[in-house]
């Protein structure tokens, strides 16, 4: 098994962190492989990123950033990751790290104008996921935990349309064979989302959602969880 890069691009919740970790833990966890086979770097704490060969796979986390403040350290790592694609390392970009892939590819990314997506939503796969190696094993509709304000609206040019849900068209997408973005969390179980509701629940509330009918349909989400077993098997060869 080669070693994993965690690009850390900002914390979870501090009342979730305490009780169940940070997105890197969960991460590990999901892929199922040795934590000695993984390194962890705080891009949003100014920590240097290495040469973009030198991991045999990189997987960029969430975060409470907006890709739309172009802090310096987003930046940086947006045209990192560019670098990375460029030297075909198999990359997975999760939620923040889905748009800042898209944006350091030359996509558009802004607030959603449907409006926040957060909870378990069913994710529906386009024509083109078919075969696909991180989500052509999914059923054609299945569920996946969110939490996101900001949408990847314009894909990067030649990247290929894997996912879509009700507020947002651009939900998973693929660049070449061997780097993925994913909006959804495939590291989050459902208490997780859980936590994210009850800590969102006063701005969800302002922005008119029902925050009862969100908590109620949190349910498992397995098939989305598969997606990092599935990257692990990439990495395996």
């Amino acid at each position: 098994m080669p070693d994993v890069l965690i690009v850390k691009t900002g914390t979870t919740l501090e009342p979730i962190a305490a009780r169940r970790g940070d997105f890197e833990s969960w991460i590990g966890a999901g892929l199922g492989i040795d934590s000695a086979r993984l390194r962890v770097v705080r891009v949003f704490a100014g920590e240097a990123l290495p040469h973009p060969g030198d991991f045999g796979g990189v997987i960029v986390t969430g975060s409470s950033a907006m890709v739309t403040d172009r802090e310096v350290w987003s930046e940086t790592t947006a045209a990192w990751l560019a670098d990375v694609v460029a030297e075909a390392t198999p990359l997975l970009g999760i939620c923040y790290g889905h748009q800042l892939l898209a944006h350091g590819l030359g996509g558009r990314v802004a607030k959603n104008p449907r409006g926040r997506e957060i909870g378990s939503v069913d994710v529906t796969l386009t024509r083109d996921a078919a075969g696909d190696d991180l989500v052509g094993g999914s059923p054609a509709v299945f569920r996946a935990q969110t939490s996101h304000v900001e949408s990847v609206l314009e894909l990067p040019p030649g990247a290929t349309l894997l996912a879509s849900t009700g507020l947002d068209p651009n939900h998973a997408f693929r660049v070449g064979r061997s780097a993925w973005g994913v909006q959804f969390h495939p590291e989050f179980d459902a208490d997780i989302t859980r936590g994210y509701l009850r800590e969102r629940r006063a701005v969800i509330a302002s922005e008119g959602l029902d925050f009862g009918r969100l908590i109620a349909a949190v349910g498992a989400a397995p098939h989305a969880a598969a997606v990092l077993r599935r990257f692990a098997r990439l990495l395996r060869g």
